[in-house]
C-alpha cells in the first residue's frame, strides 16, 4: 500500500474567500451571543431571587423570617410530570455553595444531584439564598437557620425511612459539616461534593491556591476589601479568584470555544453564563470568618472553631455516614483537601469505628471542579449510585471505605439487583490508601501554621491603624459604584443592552444565521486558526505553571524560615503537626462503658440479630459490600410481612451493635449465635437459606468466605434441633419481634 502524502494543502484563493466569509459571519453571530449574555445578566441582576433551578419550586420557609434572620431559604423541589417519588423514602436536602455565584447549580440540568434524587423517587428539597445578606447575618446564623430547615423537613415528612439525606457542594460542604456537627440528629447520610475540609492539604508542585492566603499577608485584605464595600464583600472577587487559576480558559478557550463553534455552542455558553454571572454579595463579617477560621487557619478538622456560646465544633460528633466525592482533576479542591480532615481527626480506621463513624469516598481521575456539580456524565454515573444506593450507605458498618463503581456489562452475577448502568461496591481502605495520594508533611504543616500566625499580627495591625480611617471614607454609595466598577461586571455591561453601539448586532446576525456559509472542515486556514488557538493555550499554560512554581517557591522560603517560625512562636524542630484535633478521655472512657454493656448482651436478641452477625461474620472476609447483596436483603424484607416492621434505622440500629459485638469478642459472637436462632428446625433451614441468598447474590463464595459460611452452618444446627430452650432467649426474640 502506497504511503499517504502528508504535503501540506496549499491555500487557495477559493480557501481564503470562504474562510473570511464564515469569519466574519462568526464574530457577528459571536458578538450577538455576547450581547445575549449582556442581557441575561442585566435580568438575572434585577430578579429578586435569581437562581439557575432547571424545576420548579415552591418556597417552603423564609430565612427572613426567623429570630435570627438570614437570607437562606428552603425550597421544595416540584416533581417533573412523569417522575414518581415514593413517601417511604428519606427527602433529598441540596445546599448550593455561596461562594460569589447565585444559587441552583445542584439543580442546573435534568441529569443533576436533584435530577437523580428524584429519578430514584425521593423527595427534594433545595436550600439556596439571596444575592444580599441580611445585615448583621453571620455563619453560625447560617448555621441555625439550616438546623431549622432540616427540622422542617423531617417534619414534612413523617413516613419516610431515615432522616434526610444532605448533599453540600463545594462552600457548603463545609457548611452543612458544621451543622451535622452541632446538631447530629438532625441528619442522614451527608453527600460533600469538592468540599475544602483541609484547606492547607496538598501536593507539592500542585494546588497553588492555597498559598495565596499566606502570599498577600494573611487576611488583613479581605478585611480591607470588606471595608472597601462598606461592610459588604463583593462574591465577584471570589469569582475572578476562581478564573485566575485558570488563565487559559478563562483568557481564552472559554470564548474560542464559543467562536469556534458558534452554530452550536451558544445555548450552554448562555446557561453556563447565567450561572456564572450571578454574582452575590457577602457580609464582611462572613468572609472574615471563613478566610481566618477556614481558610488561613484551616481550624475546622482541628475542632478550634467555636460557636458564641463556646460550644466547639468537633466533626467527630457526627453520626451519620459522610460521602466524599472528589476529583484529581480539581484544582480549586483536590482530593487531599477533601480528605486530609480524616487524617487529622483520627490515629486510624479502628478510631473511626470507636467514634461510630462511617466515611466513603470516591476519588474521580479527571473532572474538574464545576463538572462534580454540573456534568452530566458525572450525574448519571456517581450521583446516580450515591442516591439510587443511599441506603446501603446508611447501614454500613462503621470504618473508611472507597466507593468503587463497575460497569454493569461487566457484571456476571445478582445482574437483576443492579439498579443502574453501574454497580456501587464499598471497599474497605485504611488511612494509608488516604496517605498515598500524597500530602503534607510536618514542614509543610508548620509553614502554614506559620502564615496563620503572621496573618492574625497584620489584621491586628490592619483593625488598629488602618480600619478606622477606611470606614470612616467608604460611604455605602461609593461602595455600591466601586461594585459596579469590578472588572466581572464590567465585562457583562460592555456588551450589554445599555451599550448603544451593540444595537446593531441583533439584525445584523439574524440576517447571517438566514445566510450562513460555515467553511469546510478541511479548509487550511480552518487548521491554521485551530494551530494558533493551541499555541495561545500553550503559551498561557506555561505561564501558568511559572507563576505557581514561582508563588510555591515564594512561600516555602519566606515561611519555612526558621527565624520567621521561631519569632511567631512557631518550634522549627517539632515532630507533631501544628494542628491536630484533641483526643477526649471522656470519650474513652464512654467507649469502654458501651464496650462493657455490649459484652453483657451478645445472647440477647432473635432472629434478626443472629442473621445480622453471620452476615457480617462472612461479609468482612469479602473485599466489602455492594448493592446487590443489600438490594437482596431489601427484597426478603419487602417479601416478608413480619421482617417489614424492622424499619431501616432499627436495620441499621441491629447491624452496627452485632459488628461491633464481633470487633470486641469475634468467639463470644459466635458461641451466642446458637442462642438468638428459632429452636424450629424448619424456621433455622429457612433463615440460613435467606443467609445464604443474600451472602452469594453478589457471586459465589470461595476462600475465607465459603470457609466462615460452612462454620455458620454448623452453629445453625440444621441437621438436629437445638439442645436449649432457654425462656430468656425466647423473651429476646419475642422484643426483637416486635
Amino acid at each position: 500500500m502506497p504511503k499517504q502524502s502528508t504535503i501540506p494543502t496549499i491555500p487557495t484563493f477559493a480557501d481564503a474567500f470562504a474562510y473570511s466569509i464564515d469569519a466574519w459571519q462568526r464574530a457577528v453571530l459571536f458578538l450577538d451571543v455576547m450581547r445575549e449574555r449582556g442581557a441575561q445578566y442585566e435580568e438575572h441582576r434585577a430578579s429578586t431571587a435569581p437562581n439557575v433551578l432547571n424545576f420548579e419550586a415552591e418556597l417552603v420557609r423564609d430565612g427572613r423570617t426567623l429570630a435570627r434572620p438570614v437570607n437562606y431559604a428552603l425550597v421544595r423541589i416540584v416533581p417533573p410530570e412523569g417522575v414518581a417519588i415514593d413517601p417511604s423514602k428519606r427527602p433529598f436536602v441540596v445546599v448550593d455553595p455561596r461562594a460569589g455565584h447565585g444559587p441552583g447549580i445542584g439543580g442546573f440540568k435534568a441529569d443533576s444531584e436533584i435530577g437523580v434524587a428524584m429519578k430514584a423517587g425521593h423527595p427534594c428539597y433545595f436550600i439556596g439564598f439571596l444575592p444580599d445578606p441580611v445585615p448583621g447575618q453571620t455563619i453560625e446564623d447560617i448555621a441555625h437557620a439550616e438546623a431549622l430547615f432540616l427540622e422542617t423537613v423531617i417534619t414534612r415528612h413523617p413516613d419516610a425511612d431515615g432522616k434526610p439525606c444532605v448533599i453540600g457542594n463545594c462552600q457548603a460542604g463545609w457548611a452543612v459539616m458544621i451543622v451535622a456537627a452541632l446538631r447530629p440528629e438532625l441528619f442522614g447520610p451527608i453527600i460533600i461534593a469538592g468540599a475544602p475540609l483541609s484547606y492547607w492539604a496538598g501536593v507539592k508542585g500542585q494546588n497553588p491556591m492555597r498559598y495565596s492566603g499566606g502570599l498577600l499577608g494573611g487576611s488583613w485584605l479581605t478585611a480591607l476589601t470588606g471595608d472597601l464595600g462598606a461592610g459588604v464583600f463583593d462574591g465577584a472577587w471570589l469569582v475572578q479568584n476562581f478564573e485566575s487559576q485558570n488563565p487559559a480558559n478563562t483568557l481564552w478557550s472559554k470564548q474560542y470555544n464559543l467562536y469556534s463553534k458558534i452554530d452550536t455552542e451558544a445555548e450552554r455558553y448562555l446557561g453556563f453564563e447565567r450561572w456564572w454571572g450571578g454574582h452575590v454579595t457577602l457580609n464582611a463579617e462572613e468572609m472574615q470568618f471563613i478566610v481566618d477560621e477556614l481558610f488561613i487557619g484551616n481550624k475546622l478538622a482541628a475542632g478550634e472553631i467555636r460557636t458564641s456560646d463556646g460550644t466547639a465544633v468537633d466533626l467527630r460528633n457526627i453520626h451519620s455516614p459522610i460521602v466524599v466525592f472528589c476529583s484529581k482533576g480539581d484544582n480549586i479542591t483536590p482530593p487531599q483537601q477533601a480528605l486530609d480532615w480524616i487524617l487529622d481527626l483520627y490515629d486510624s480506621v479502628e478510631e473511626i469505628r470507636a467514634y461510630g463513624q462511617t466515611i466513603v469516598y470516591t476519588v474521580h481521575e479527571t473532572i474538574g471542579h464545576l463538572g462534580i456539580f454540573v456534568s452530566a456524565g458525572v450525574a448519571r454515573k456517581e450521583h446516580d449510585e450515591f442516591a439510587s444506593n443511599i441506603d446501603l450507605i446508611d447501614v454500613l458498618p462503621p470504618g473508611l471505605y472507597e466507593a468503587v463503581l463497575t460497569p454493569v456489562d461487566s457484571v456476571a452475577d445478582g445482574r437483576d439487583l443492579v439498579a443502574g448502568e453501574w454497580l456501587m461496591r464499598c471497599e474497605r481502605r485504611t488511612l494509608d490508601d488516604i496517605r498515598a495520594l500524597g500530602g503534607n508533611d510536618i514542614g509543610d504543616d508548620r509553614r502554614f501554621a506559620t502564615a496563620a500566625k503572621l496573618s492574625e499580627i497584620n489584621l491586628a495591625l490592619y483593625r488598629a491603624y488602618l480600619q478606622p480611617a477606611v470606614k470612616a471614607a467608604v460611604t455605602p454609595p461609593m461602595a455600591l459604584a466601586m461594585r459596579n466598577l469590578h472588572p466581572l461586571r464590567v465585562q457583562y455591561a460592555l456588551f450589554g443592552p445599555d451599550n448603544p453601539f451593540m444595537a446593531w448586532t441583533s439584525a445584523l446576525a439574524e440576517h447571517v444565521r438566514e445566510h450562513r456559509e460555515p467553511a469546510t472542515p478541511d479548509n487550511p486556514f480552518v487548521a491554521f486558526q485551530e494551530n494558533l488557538s493551541r499555541q495561545v493555550i500553550d503559551g498561557l499554560e506555561a505561564w501558568r505553571r511559572t507563576a505557581e512554581c514561582f508563588s510555591e517557591q515564594t512561600f516555602h522560603a519566606i515561611y519555612g524560615a526558621p527565624a520567621l517560625q521561631a519569632a511567631l512562636g512557631i518550634d522549627p524542630n517539632a515532630g507533631q503537626q501544628p494542628r491536630k484535633a484533641a483526643k477526649s478521655l471522656l470519650h474513652q472512657e464512654l467507649v469502654e462503658a458501651r464496650i462493657t454493656e455490649l459484652r453483657s448482651r451478645m445472647a440477647e436478641g432473635g432472629t434478626c440479630e443472629g442473621l445480622a452477625t453471620a452476615l457480617i461474620f462472612v461479609g468482612l472476609a469479602r473485599g466489602g459490600p455492594d448493592e446487590r447483596g443489600f438490594e437482596a436483603v431489601r427484597r426478603l424484607r419487602l417479601a416478608h410481612p413480619a421482617a417489614k416492621q424492622l424499619n431501616l434505622a432499627a436495620f441499621k440500629a441491629v447491624m452496627r451493635e452485632q459488628y461491633f459485638m464481633l470487633l470486641i469478642d469475634e468467639n463470644a459472637a459466635l458461641a451466642a449465635l446458637p442462642k438468638l436462632l428459632p429452636e424450629d428446625i424448619d424456621e433455622r433451614r429457612a433463615a440460613f437459606t435467606a443467609l445464604r441468598e443474600v451472602l452469594e447474590a453478589s457471586g459465589a463464595l470461595t476462600g475465607l468466605a465459603d470457609e466462615r459460611l460452612q462454620r455458620v452452618a454448623v452453629l445453625f444446627r440444621l441437621d438436629s434441633e437445638p439442645p436449649f430452650a432457654i425462656n430468656a432467649g425466647k423473651a429476646g426474640r419475642n422484643r426483637a419481634a416486635s
